[in-house]
Parts: structure tokens; sequence; C-alpha cells
């Protein structure tokens, strides 16, 4: 929930604990384990899936090495996806402060030197409030900075807007708070 007054406003990022993510994490997992056994099933000619269980087993070479591949492939991936849900990468909060002049992003990242990334610069260095079409078609709503190169920084949920109307408002009212323009999808550069 967004937080919103005359001066500040404190906008919540959700991250990677994501209903989309939980799905893949869950479904992942137990199909990695199932293509991992049948693959071990090969190699040791016996019948290691119970619930799955064959009149005869599929050979260890090719079949069984590739299901095994397929198997440790997909227990990777789960392992990283549940990693990033559990220690919430990406997740964070962004914090605009008219009366102190500032904003500050925090974002958190993986466990390490780098697992809490904080960043803060003066409100006046933001001189328009950008909207980008992404990767695969998802909007992003970008700060165009001032300075001696043209910065854009991400400070907004990447991605959540289903339609260019969401961006739109967000991007709208985060644009009449910090008093700058909005750049749109269709201006060249």
């Amino acid at each position: 929930m967004d937080q919103q007054s005359e001066w500040l406003r404190v906008e919540p990022i959700e991250g990677s604990r994501r209903v989309g993510n939980l799905f893949w994490a869950c479904t992942t997992l137990p199909g990695a384990l199932g293509f991992f056994l049948v693959g071990i099933s090969s190699y040791l000619d016996r019948d290691l899936t119970p619930l799955l269980p064959s009149s005869q087993l599929i050979p260890f070479v090719p079949q069984g090495i590739v299901m095994c591949f397929y198997g440790i492939s997909g227990l990777f991936l789960s392992l990283y996806l549940w990693c990033t849900i559990l220690w919430s990468v990406g997740s964070g909060c962004d914090r605009y402060d008219k009366q102190g002049g500032m904003i500050s992003l925090l974002r958190w990242g993986f466990p390490g030197e780098t697992r809490r990334i904080y960043t803060r610069f003066p409100l006046e260095y933001v001189q328009a409030i950008r909207m980008e079409e992404g990767i695969d078609s998802r909007y992003v709503l970008c700060m165009r900075m001032e300075g001696g190169q043209q910065q854009n920084v991400l400070p907004i949920r990447a991605g959540e807007y289903s339609t260019p109307r969401d961006m739109e408002r967000e991007a709208a009212e985060l644009a009449r708070f910090l008093d700058v323009s909005i750049e749109g999808l269709d201006e060249g550069g």
C-alpha cells in the first residue's frame, strides 16, 4: 500500500515474492524430481517412481541421461526461484521526500556485500518521468535525470502495468507529486 502526504510519498516494491514466481517454483520442483527419478531409475534398472509405475524402463543411454540432465537443470532452476522468493530479491521501497528534497531508492539483492542497494539523490535532479516499453511489451517508468549525461533510473515497479493506461495513471500521479513533466512512449528518444 502506497503512503502519500503533501510532502512525502513512499511506494513499496514487491520484488520476487509474486504469485507467478511462487507458481513456477512450486511446479518446477516436482517436475524436476520426476525427471531426475526416471533417469536414475533407468540407470539402476529399478522403478523408483511409485506414483508412475512403468511396465518397462527406458534405456539409460541416451534417454536416461537426458532425463537426469533435465531433472538436475530443473532442480537448480527451482532452487534459484525458491532462494529469490525467500530472500525477497528486488523488493524495497521508493521514498520521495519534498520537504527534505531527497529521493531514496532501496532494493534488496542476493546475500553478500551488495545485499542492500540504497541510492539517494536530490529531488531537483529529476527532469521528467519517462514512460518506456521494456522487454516483452512490459511497461516501465523511469526518471530522466539532469547532469553531464542523461541517465534513466528505474524507480517504479517495472512490468507491473497491464496496460499503457495504468502506466500513464501512475506516471501522472508521480509527475504531479514531483512537479515535473512526462515523456511518452511515442516520443522518439
